[in-house]
C-alpha cells in the first residue's frame, strides 16, 4: 500500500504527467457539467416515465453509454455513441474499400485523413440520430411541449452540437492528457452513477429493509469476484513461440532470437457487446411505431425479444459470439501474419512456414475466441440476474412455463432488483479503461526512473548504475 501511494505522490512530481492528469481530470469535470443543460422544450417527468417503458429499447442503450444523460434528455444525451458507432463503421469499411486500406498503411498522414472522415460520419449520424429522437419524442405522449418543426431542428442542433463537442473533449484529452479519451469519457459517465447504486443498496438494506444484510455482503463478494475474473482475462494471452533463424547482412550476424506472438482471449474488447446489444435493441423501438404497435403478430414478437427473455438471452449469447469472431477476423489475418513471419527468416517451431503456420495460429485464434465470447456472455448476463431475471417460465409450452414458475426460484426468475451499475457492459468498460489508463501512467513514470503501481514494475537502470 505504501508503494501505491508513493506512486501517486511520484504522479505529481513530475511536471509534464502531472499537467497531463490534472488536464484530462478538467476536461472530464467539463464534461460532466453537460448534464445540467437540458434540451429545451421537454417535459422532464413524462420523459423519465417514457425511459422506464424503454429500458430495453435502443433509447436504454444510449443512456448506458451517455453516462445517464440521455435520461435526463441533456445537450450530451447522445454521448460518445455516434463517434464508436462511426470508427466501427469506417474500420469494417477498410476491407471492403482499397482507398481506405491504403490510407491506413501510410502511417501518420493516413491516420489523421481517417480520423477527418470519422468526425464527419460522426456528425452526419449524431443528425439522423437525433432526428429520430425528436420525431420519437413527438410521437411518445405529450412528452414535447410545443411540437413541430422548430422542437425537431433545436432537438438536432443540440444534440449533434454537444456530440461535436464531446468528441473534441475526447481528441484533446488523447493527445494532450493522459489515457485515450473517448473511452475515459465512457468511464467517467458509468462510474458517475455509483453514488446512487450505493444509496440505494443502503435503502434497501438498512432503511426499507427488503434485503437481509446477508443479502449485501453476497453482492459485494459477486463484485469482488466479477473484477477480479475480468482482469484475470483481459490480462490472458496465448504466446505463440516464434523463432527468428539467424542470417548473415554484410559483415555482421543478425536474428537468431527468439520470442512470442501474443494473441487476447478477448482480443475485441466490449465492441461485440456494443453489435449485440445494438442489433437487439433496435427493433424494439419499432414497438412507439404505430403500425407494428397495431399489429399483434409482429408487436408479440417484437415483445418476445425485450431484456430477460429467452429468446433475448439465446440470441443475444449468440450475437456475442458471432461479432468475436467478426471483430477478431478484421483486427488479425493468419496468412498475412504468417506470410510476414516467413519474409522475416521467422517460424513457430515444430510449425513448417506459411500455409501450416497460418492454419496453425488460426486454429489457436478459434479456441480462445470461444472462450473470450463465451466470457463476455457470461458478463453480459449477470446485470439480467440482478435486475429482472431470465424470464424462463415464458418458455413454451405453456405446461413447462407453469412448471418453471412453481419450481424455480424467484431471484432467478424476477431477480434482486439491484441496478448493479458495475455489471456486464458497463464493469467490462471501467476495468478495461482503468487497467490501460494505469499501464499508461505506469510507463510514464519507468521511463523517468519512476517505480510504477504493479510490484515488478521498477525503476530503469542507467548505463552507470548497472556497472
Amino acid at each position: 500500500m505504501n508503494k501505491f501511494f508513493e506512486a501517486l505522490a511520484n504522479i505529481f512530481r513530475v511536471p509534464d504527467l502531472r499537467n497531463r492528469v490534472l488536464f484530462t481530470l478538467g476536461l472530464l469535470a467539463v464534461y460532466r457539467l453537460g448534464i445540467a443543460v437540458p434540451i429545451p422544450g421537454v417535459d422532464a417527468l413524462k420523459f423519465e416515465e417514457f425511459m422506464q417503458r424503454n429500458q430495453g429499447s435502443f433509447f436504454g442503450f444510449l443512456d448506458l453509454f451517455s453516462g445517464g444523460m440521455f435520461r435526463r434528455l441533456t445537450v450530451f444525451a447522445l454521448g460518445i455513441m455516434p463517434y464508436i458507432t462511426a470508427s466501427i463503421v469506417l474500420q469494417l469499411l477498410t476491407i471492403v474499400i482499397p482507398t481506405l486500406e491504403k490510407l491506413q498503411k501510410e502511417g501518420e498522414l493516413g491516420r489523421r485523413k481517417i480520423t477527418q472522415w470519422t468526425r464527419y460520419l460522426t456528425v452526419g449520424l449524431a443528425i439522423m440520430q437525433s432526428f429520430f429522437i425528436a420525431i420519437s419524442l413527438q410521437q411518445g405522449g405529450n412528452i414535447v411541449i410545443s411540437p413541430g418543426v422548430g422542437f425537431v431542428l433545436m432537438t438536432i442542433l443540440s444534440l449533434t452540437t454537444g456530440t461535436a463537442f464531446i468528441m473534441w473533449l475526447g481528441e484533446q484529452i488523447t493527445e494532450r492528457g493522459i489515457g485515450n479519451g473517448m473511452s475515459l469519457i465512457i468511464f467517467a459517465g458509468i462510474v458517475a452513477g455509483l453514488p446512487q447504486a450505493i444509496f440505494q443498496i443502503y435503502q434497501n438494506t438498512f432503511v426499507l429493509n427488503t434485503w437481509h444484510p446477508l443479502q449485501l455482503i453476497i453482492i459485494l463478494i459477486v463484485m469482488v469476484l466479477v473484477v477480479a475474473f475480468i482482469v484475470l482475462v483481459e490480462r490472458g494471452e496465448r504466446r505463440i513461440p516464434v523463432q527468428y533463424a539467424k542470417r548473415v547482412v554484410g559483415r555482421r550476424m543478425m536474428g537468431g532470437q527468439q520470442t512470442h506472438l501474443p494473441l487476447k482471449v478477448n482480443a475485441g474488447g466490449v465492441i461485440p457487446v456494443i453489435f449485440a446489444s445494438s442489433l437487439l435493441a433496435f427493433p424494439l423501438t419499432l414497438l412507439n411505431w404505430g403500425p407494428v404497435a397495431n399489429n399483434k403478430w409482429l408487436s408479440g414478437l417484437l415483445s418476445s425479444i425485450r431484456s430477460g427473455e429467452p429468446l433475448y438471452i439465446a440470441l443475444f449469447v449468440a450475437g456475442i459470439i458471432f461479432f468475436c469472431f467478426f471483430y477478431v477476423s478484421i483486427i488479425f489475418n493468419p496468412n498475412e501474419a504468417a506470410d510476414n513471419m516467413r519474409k522475416f527468416g521467422g517460424f513457430v517451431p515444430g510449425i513448417r512456414p506459411g500455409k501450416n503456420t497460418a492454419d496453425y495460429m488460426n486454429k489457436i485464434l478459434t479456441k480462445i475466441t470461444v472462450v473470450g465470447g463465451l466470457y463476455l456472455a457470461l458478463l453480459s448476463l449477470i446485470p439480467e440476474l440482478m435486475i429482472g431475471g431470465i424470464h424462463l417460465q415464458h418458455l413454451p409450452p405453456p405446461g413447462l412455463g407453469n412448471w418453471i414458475d412453481a419450481n424455480f426460484p424467484r431471484w432467478l426468475l424476477d431477480g434482486l432488483g439491484v441496478n448493479f451499475v458495475f455489471g456486464g457492459t458497463s464493469l467490462l468498460i471501467v476495468v478495461g479503461v482503468a487497467m490501460d489508463t494505469v499501464n499508461q501512467i505506469e510507463a510514464q513514470l519507468i521511463m523517468r526512473h519512476y517505480e510504477g503501481f504493479t510490484p515488478r514494475s521498477g525503476r530503469i537502470r542507467g548505463r552507470r548504475s548497472s556497472v
